[in-house]
């Protein structure tokens, strides 16, 4: 029975001569991608990237009534669940609503503090934004407001050039510019579709950067906690603790070190209400039912506290407490923007950092709940609204906000009796350890940004947590894992021989895997990785008194992309392996990379035998041509036609 032996079929300018090869057995062509211009070229390549979604697609075939309603439904998410919203839903959303604010009010005061803002601002950022995510956001289950990650990040930066206590005005002007910049970059992040910016954070790096910002935290507590008049505005973590054991006695003028002065009062009240926290949270958990008291405990904390100092004032003197809040909605904020003046590159780079920060975890919080309800979440339409969101606080009073785990969690709770608490619990707990079981470079990532944020500075841990991204995709990037593969006995399927003991080498082989694209930054390595091969199978071939070496085989399945470089490399390569009398195949390149191979000329110098559907179809009819040419491959592309091309 004759078989065809298509190797490289283009559909519009190659034809190929067809010869039998081997009885039983059908070598495949492999083909070209139809012809693109390029300019439709850029037109897909642009689609893929920017909408992976297609978010278009329901307004096809559509009235142009349907249209509008659509397109407000896609601006607006508010217009597709309203109407649709019924009185049964009324009931489980009011407590919902009332036990999140149990949580945010407590919140809100303690995260101004945090980065050195009035208590009130930590108040106000509680009222506007919810109500602008509430008409833009589309998660069913986000609840916004500040978080303890972006306030410390803004208290940390801009207490470094601002002093809150000395210059508390331009201090205020310059977090609600940074909120305002924070806003702005992350719409525009959604507007222009470049979400997989924020991707450059991986979950090692969040969770280590996140770990340590949480004990920078609850370091800062410290200072309310045990009553210490002279506190550092360092974040480090050495500083604080020697402010917690040692002040500076600055009356007379002098630096001199001294024990801290801690209120035995303030520590007997702190510890109380903290041991009353724990305990509810522990029935929390429990009992499902009981959820709502580790969410109204925090505000049942602040009430009680308040009317005991203000019922024992005259005897707890040494007890400090926050004061007078103004009454009424968020005082307008629009004319305290800083645009012009030497702090206004402070105030852009903190917002940038701070709105990375507060986008990565809104949105993966708001896809945390989404998945358990199995809905979706869209990515950049929460990045418009989490930065229209922020935009419209810095003109009402607010600092940046964004999706909170633990009042989402509690939304989530209040709705839908879920043990979510249990879930944090276990995340917190294990992450460390899930991250070093599975992924020992992830694990390295999170530790250094954990000590990062600890030991030297937030901005700068944050710093490490992206270097450590950017060297991890580097790493992968120019050290590509390549693999040696064997047959299994019996079968057309070839596997690395290192995982697979049924796979064996086949005689006179040499069966390499590639598992990344080829480009500029890894050509080099991949040269002299293949040469090693080469070189062990030699040197295993001697000491197993093996069939010579004679053809090397790269599996291109996993190579998704090639540049020139890369061709170079193929190129450079099969004339090193031509000097040894050595041959070099490609197995199934893919469509893209075909292309290339085709566009550069290159796959003439390969000939008819150099490119092939599969592995088992070039094992097969090399093999073949072996048995019938002994010649072969010196010969291969003096006796084979290889294509003829139309010109």
């Amino acid at each position: 029975m004759g078989v065809n032996s298509n190797r490289v079929e283009d559909f519009s300018s190659h034809r190929i001569t067809t010869e039998s090869v081997m009885p039983g057995m059908e070598i495949h062509t492999v083909c070209l991608s139809p012809q693109k211009t390029t300019l439709q070229k850029l037109k897909q390549r642009l689609s893929e990237i920017f909408f992976p979604d297609d978010p278009l697609y329901r307004f096809k075939n559509q009235t142009w009534r349907k249209k509008l309603l659509l397109g407000l439904q896609f601006l607006f998410p508010i217009f597709q669940w309203a109407p649709e919203y019924r009185l049964k839903l009324l009931r489980s959303d009011i407590i919902s609503g009332l036990t999140i604010a149990s949580l945010a009010i407590p919140q809100g005061i303690s995260y101004a503090k945090l980065a050195n803002l009035p208590p009130i601002v930590g108040l106000y950022s509680s009222f506007v934004p919810p109500l602008i995510y509430a008409i833009l956001g589309s998660s069913s289950h986000l609840a916004v407001g500040p978080v303890s990650i972006a306030s410390l990040i803004m208290g940390s930066m801009l207490s470094e050039t601002v002093s809150p206590k000395d210059e508390p005005i331009l201090y205020l002007k310059l977090a609600f510019t940074a909120t305002f910049f924070a806003g702005l970059f992350q719409a525009s992040l959604g507007l222009l579709r470049l979400g997989f910016i924020i991707d450059f954070l991986s979950k090692a790096n969040l969770v280590g950067f996140m770990s340590g910002a949480a004990v920078i935290v609850s370091l800062q507590q410290l200072k309310g906690l045990l009553g210490i008049s002279h506190f550092t505005s360092k974040m480090q973590f050495i500083p604080v603790m020697s402010s917690v054991f040692k002040h500076r006695d600055e009356a007379s003028g002098l630096l001199k070190c001294k024990e801290a002065f801690w209120s035995w009062q303030t520590i007997v009240m702190g510890f109380s209400f903290l041991v009353f926290m724990l305990t509810t949270r522990h029935i929390s958990m429990k009992r499902a039912k009981l959820f709502w008291l580790s969410a109204a405990a925090p505000l049942t904390s602040v009430i009680l506290s308040t009317l005991l100092v203000f019922c024992l004032r005259s005897k707890t003197h040494e007890i400090s407490f926050i004061g007078h809040l103004p009454k009424g909605l968020n005082p307008p904020s629009a004319n305290m923007l800083y645009f012009s003046g030497p702090d206004l590159e402070l105030a852009i780079k903190t917002g940038i950092v701070t709105g990375i920060l507060s986008l990565t975890e809104g949105i993966s919080v708001g896809r945390t709940f989404a998945a358990l309800k199995n809905y979706q979440v869209d990515g950049n339409k929460e990045m418009m609204a989490i930065g229209l969101m922020n935009m419209a606080g810095s003109c009402s009073s607010c600092f940046v906000t964004t999706g909170s785990f633990s009042r989402s969690a509690v939304n989530y709770n209040a709705g839908a009796q879920t043990a979510v608490s249990n879930i944090v619990m276990a995340t917190a707990v294990l992450a460390a350890y899930r991250l070093w079981k599975v992924d020992k470079l992830d694990f390295l990532a999170c530790m250094c940004s954990f000590f990062g944020v600890l030991f030297i500075s937030v901005p700068l841990g944050l710093g490490i947590a992206v270097g450590v991204s950017v060297f991890k995709i580097l790493l992968h990037v120019t050290r590509p894992n390549s693999l040696i593969m064997g047959n299994i006995k019996g079968t057309q399927i070839y596997h690395s021989l290192s995982r697979y003991k049924e796979a064996s080498r086949v005689p006179s082989f040499l069966i390499l895997a590639i598992e990344s694209p080829i480009y500029f930054a890894n050509s080099t390595y991949l040269q002299e990785r293949i040469l090693r091969w080469i070189r062990e199978e030699d040197e295993w071939v001697k000491e197993n008194d093996g069939s010579p070496l004679k053809c090397i085989i790269l599996d291109m399945t996993a190579v998704t992309a090639i540049d020139t470089s890369g061709i170079d490399f193929l190129c450079e390569l099969r004339k090193m392996l031509e000097e040894r009398s050595l041959q070099l195949v490609l197995a199934n390149p893919v469509g893209s990379v075909m292309e290339k191979l085709h566009q550069s000329e290159m796959l003439d110098s390969f000939g008819l035998n150099g490119v092939y559907l599969a592995v088992g179809e070039a094992v097969a009819d090399i093999s073949a041509l072996w048995k019938s040419k002994p010649d072969f491959p010196k010969d291969c592309n003096e006796t084979r036609p290889c294509i003829e091309t139309k010109r």
